[in-house]
Formats: C-alpha cells, sequence, structure tokens
C-alpha cells in the first residue's frame, strides 16, 4: 500500500512537473519577444523547431519506450536486463551520432531552404542538443520503470528553469550591448541546449550514487534478436510522441515555406521577417489553450489504464467518454475565448494588435489539438500505437500539400488555414477510429447541446462587456494598461458565464467533477447552483 501511495504521489508530482514546463515553455516567449521584436522572434522561431523536434521526443517518446521496455525485462534474469538495458543506450548514442551528423551537415542547406542563410550559425548550434539525447532519455526511463517519479519531475523543472534563465538572461545582455538579432537567436538556442545539459548533470550525479549507471563499452551478455529491441524502441518511442511532436512538425512546414512565399506574394524580406514573426505569436498563445487538454489526459488517462487492467470494463468507458467530454469542452472554451480577446491580448502581450485577425483563425487550432492529444493518449492506453500514427502522419502529410499553395494564395493566413484543415482531418480520423476499436458513444446530445449553449452565452457576454469598455471614459488610457483592464475584465466575465452555465445545466454530474483537475470547486458550485 505504501509503495502505491509513493507511485501515485511520482505520477502527480510529474503531472504537475510536466504542466509548470509547459506554461514555463510557453510564458518565457512573451518576454523574449518583448526584447527582440518580430524579426528576432521570427530568427528564434525559425531554428527552434529542430531543436524541439528532439527534445520533445527525447522526453515524451524515447524514456517512455526504454521505461517500458526495462519494466519488462523486470521478470527476467538481471544479466538480460542489463544487456537489453545496455544495448538500448548504445543503439541511443549511435542514433545521436548519425542525427549530428547529418543535422550539423546540412544546417548551410537548411539555412538556404529557409531563405536566410544567416540562419547557419544558429542551426549549427542547435545541432549539439542531439548529444543530450541518449542520457536524459535512458536514464529517465530508467528511473520510471523504477517508480522514482519524483527525481524525473524535479530534473524536468530544473532543465526549464535553466533554460529560460539563459535564454532571458543572454537575450538581456545582448539586446543592452550589440543589439543583433541573430546573435540573440544564437543566445536563445544556446540556453536551450543549456538546459538539457543541466538535466545530463544532474541525472548522472542521481545515477552514480544509486550505482545504477550503465556501461557503454563493456558486454555482460549476448543478446538474440537485437535487431527487433531495437526497432521496437523506435516504433513504440515514435507513437508514444507523435501527438506532442505533431505541433512542433507544422511549425517547421511553416519555417520552410511561409518566409519564401510571402517574399514570393510581393513581400520585401524585412517584411515577411517581420510578418512570420507576428505569425509565430499565435504558437504560445495555442500552448496556454492546450494545457487544459494536457492536464485533463495527464489526470484520466492513468485511470483508464488501471481500469482496463483491473478488468473494468465499465469504468474504463466511463473515463473515456469523459476524458473526451471534458477536453473538448475547455478545449473550445478556451479557444473561443482567446479570440473573443485577441485584438487586446495581442497588445497586451506583445505591443502591437497586428495580425489579431490571422491569430484568431490560428487559435482554432487548440479545438482539434486538444481532440488529438487527448484522444491519442486514450488509444495508446489501449494499446493501439499504429493506427494513430498513420493517421497522424497522414495530417502532416497534408499540411506539407497545402502550406506553400495557401500562403501565396491568401499570404499568410493561408498556413493557419493549412494547420486547421490537417488537424480536422487528424482530430476527426481519430475519433472514428476510436469508436470504431470501442464502438462507444463518446458524447449525448445533451452534452453537445449544453456546450453549443454555454459557448453562445459566453459569446454575448463578452462581446457585451467589449462593447460597454470601448464606450467608458477610461478608454483614454490606451496601450497596454487599457489592454490589461479589457482583457481582465472581459476574460472574467466570459469564463464565470461559462462556467455557470455547464453546472447550471449539469453537464457533469459532481463525482465525474471531481475527477477533473479543480473539479472539486466546480462540483461544490453545481450542488449549490441546484440546491433543489
Amino acid at each position: 500500500m505504501s509503495t502505491m501511495k509513493s507511485y501515485a504521489k511520482g505520477i502527480a508530482l510529474l503531472t504537475a512537473a510536466a504542466l509548470f514546463v509547459k506554461l514555463l515553455s510557453m510564458l518565457y516567449r512573451i518576454p523574449f519577444q518583448n526584447l527582440v521584436g518580430d524579426k528576432g522572434f521570427f530568427i528564434y522561431q525559425q531554428v527552434y523547431p529542430f531543436v524541439a523536434i528532439f527534445m520533445t521526443w527525447t522526453s515524451s517518446g524515447l524514456s517512455i519506450a526504454i521505461s517500458k521496455m526495462i519494466a519488462d525485462e523486470a521478470l527476467s534474469n538481471s544479466s538480460r536486463k542489463t544487456a537489453v538495458a545496455q544495448l538500448l543506450y548504445r543503439f541511443l548514442w549511435l542514433l545521436s551520432a548519425l542525427f549530428f551528423s547529418v543535422f550539423y551537415s546540412c544546417a548551410p542547406f537548411f539555412a538556404a531552404a529557409m531563405g536566410d542563410p544567416q540562419l547557419e550559425a544558429s542551426l549549427k548550434i542547435g545541432a549539439f542538443v542531439i548529444f543530450t539525447m541518449p542520457v536524459l532519455a535512458f536514464y529517465k526511463g530508467t528511473l520510471q520503470a523504477a517508480g522514482d517519479l519524483s527525481r524525473v519531475a524535479l530534473i524536468q523543472v530544473v532543465e526549464q528553469v535553466v533554460r529560460v534563465g539563459l535564454i532571458l538572461g543572454g537575450t538581456t545582455y545582448v539586446m543592452l550591448t550589440s543589439k543583433s538579432l541573430y546573435l540573440a537567436g544564437e543566445v536563445a538556442i544556446f540556453g536551450t541546449i543549456f538546459g538539457e545539459v543541466a538535466g545530463v548533470i544532474l541525472l548522472l550525479i542521481v545515477m552514480r550514487k544509486s550505482s545504477q549507471r550503465v556501461t557503454l563499452f563493456k558486454r555482460n551478455h549476448t543478446l538474440p534478436n537485437k535487431a527487433g529491441i531495437m526497432k521496437k524502441m523506435l516504433v513504440v518511442s515514435i507513437s508514444a510522441s507523435m501527438s506532442s511532436l505533431l505541433l512542433i512538425f507544422f511549425q517547421l512546414v511553416d519555417s520552410f515555406t511561409v518566409f519564401d512565399a510571402l517574399q514570393k506574394f510581393a513581400m520585401t524580406k524585412a517584411q515577411a521577417m517581420t510578418e512570420k514573426g507576428i505569425y509565430d505569436r499565435g504558437q504560445p498563445l495555442v500552448q496556454v489553450g492546450l494545457v487544459i487538454a494536457s492536464s485533463m489526459s495527464m489526470a484520466i488517462v492513468p485511470m483508464i489504464a488501471n481500469a482496463i487492467m483491473m478488468r473494468k470494463k465499465q469504468q474504463a468507458t466511463a473515463f473515456i467518454q469523459l476524458t473526451y467530454q471534458a477536453t473538448l469542452l475547455f478545449g473550445i472554451a478556451a479557444a473561443v475565448g482567446l479570440m473573443l480577446i485577441m485584438p487586446y491580448l495581442n497588445t497586451l502581450l506583445f505591443e502591437t494588435n497586428a495580425l489579431s485577425d490571422v491569430l484568431v483563425i490560428y487559435m482554432l487550432q487548440i479545438i482539434t489539438l486538444s481532440v488529438i492529444v487527448t484522444i491519442t493518449a486514450i488509444l495508446q492506453g489501449l494499446g493501439y500505437r499504429k493506427g494513430p500514427t498513420i493517421l497522424l502522419t497522414v495530417s502532416l502529410i497534408l499540411k506539407i500539400s497545402l502550406n506553400h499553395a495557401l500562403v501565396m494564395r491568401y499570404g499568410v493566413v493561408g498556413a493557419a488555414i493549412s494547420s486547421n484543415i490537417a488537424l480536422l482531418f487528424g482530430a476527426a480520423g481519430l475519433i472514428y477510429y476510436l469508436k470504431r476499436m470501442k464502438k462507444l458513444p463518446l458524447a449525448s446530445f445533451h452534452f453537445y447541446k449544453t456546450t453549443v449553449l454555454a459557448t453562445l452565452a459566453m459569446f454575448i457576454s463578452v462581446k457585451m462587456t467589449l462593447f460597454l469598455m470601448d464606450r467608458m471614459p477610461f478608454i483614454s488610457i490606451g496601450g497596454r494598461l487599457y489592454a490589461l483592464l479589457v482583457v481582465s475584465i472581459a476574460a472574467s466575465v466570459g469564463a464565470g458565464v461559462f462556467v455557470l452555465w455547464v453546472t447550471k445545466f449539469t453537464l457533469f454530474t459532481p463525482r465525474q467533477w471531481l475527477l477533473l483537475p479543480l473539479g472539486r470547486k466546480l462540483a461544490s458550485l453545481q450542488i449549490l447552483l441546484n440546491k433543489k
């Protein structure tokens, strides 16, 4: 019992750490953009997806695959378990050397393909993050397999704090001295790498103290089917991280196509850089909306897996339905809420309200991505990996095929439209796949009707609030101060109306609310509103 309590506490800490990392990853981009402006933000965002792919694959894919494979070997003899661990560790170093060689040597080609040869230095610096992958993936996976989740959580927090501190500190220094935007971008990439290095150092210290270090060169055991073991690690890691990687791959597609297409769209290089930089403001805002979906899936998906393991089919079905409904509900609320206050939020966070109409369309991604993240996690918990991976790969291909043509035709908004089309295909495909595999209704007519009416009530209340505030005497204060006032009041009104509606009309039972983050307060409110 004490072991289960310790494991549950570890899961809670790991979930909290993951959410903290996501929030910090979103929040640091706002002061960074304020320091370097839209052109500087463009430079950083062109290179960041290359680095983020390896960081996300390490944390969301490889470490999970290694954890599963080492845990599966727990019942075998210790020499085989050690041999499997050693093989995986060696394979990670081999992959790292291969990826680094390709990434570093192709940096000039990538920079030229993105339309800005000056990005080469940042790309070459970013390539070094690959060498942190073996230690981070292998030892985090080892700790997870042993149930030592609290240390994994601590290391993730340290990585992110060091990374954000170095990015903002280094960028501030560059902008106060040389004011070189390309140098600021290089320093930001350096900060990202050293955040990962901090995690490597901590992990090596932890593993050395616990005598769990794996020797790289000393052979302990001969293994049959080495190719099968390595293939399994790749397959499991890619399928486990595909939903997390999808948005980053979309950003990478934008890096290669948007800047080039905008210049062909009759813009100068400087204008295209600025426009792409403003378009990239949407990424941290989408991450805000996804925090809710991430917290939902992290909180409930383990319950689904446990119910399946205990062969409680009815309970597992109830958890699946609740996870889907809660994710869709709050994904819609977050997307519509951000869309309604976008011009003011844009000014508040990024100084100007430029391209607010484009960012409004960009925010629709929150709904489809919320569904994708959650249903992918549910399907993986049910043991389905191949189907979701194929569907999300097709979604990525759709984005690639549409992006350049739509930007050429409609300008930068074309990139947002192509993302929405591709993500809608991915979300619809996953919903169909889940219903086909499990043959269960995901939501009732009452759920959809209440969600639509709650969203409509929020829309009307926020629009009325904005209408009244724009005609108040304090409009003369202007700028960011006024934007802060409008965002604070309008967001509070909208969120309040939405929550009151879904609780008054009992979208979920009090017991269901209790399973969700902050659900206790919503359950209490629902009971209060429906005393009779």
